[in-house]
């Protein structure tokens, strides 16, 4: 029980520090364009390095799984909305795991 209660007490502690320490030692605004831009793209870039092995990963067939990304990314890039490009890529899943296993 002890060891559940310090697992518990350092995670907090290093979820606080992670977001207290910023705050403390970056007072002035960042002038720096290139930081001020790096700084922008961290949380996208995070999104897509977490989301990119789940979609080839979460199918029975990687090949599935990439046909649906590369769907999703044409019609993303057409400018179909999010609910169209969900649907459409988990369609694209069902019929490419349909006829994977038709081979």
């Amino acid at each position: 029980m002890k060891s559940i209660t310090l697992y518990i007490l350092v995670s907090a502690v290093v979820s606080y520090a992670i977001r207290v320490i910023p705050l403390t030692l970056f007072r002035k605004p960042i002038k720096s364009r290139f930081i001020r831009s790096f700084l922008y793209y961290v949380p996208y870039v995070t999104i897509a390095v977490m989301t990119f092995p789940a979609i080839l990963e979460a199918t029975s067939n990687p090949l599935a799984g990439l046909c649906a990304l590369l769907v999703g990314i044409g019609l993303s890039f057409i400018g179909k909305s999010m609910f169209t490009v969900a649907c459409a890529s988990c369609g694209c899943v069902l019929l490419m795991e349909w006829i994977l296993t038709l081979l």
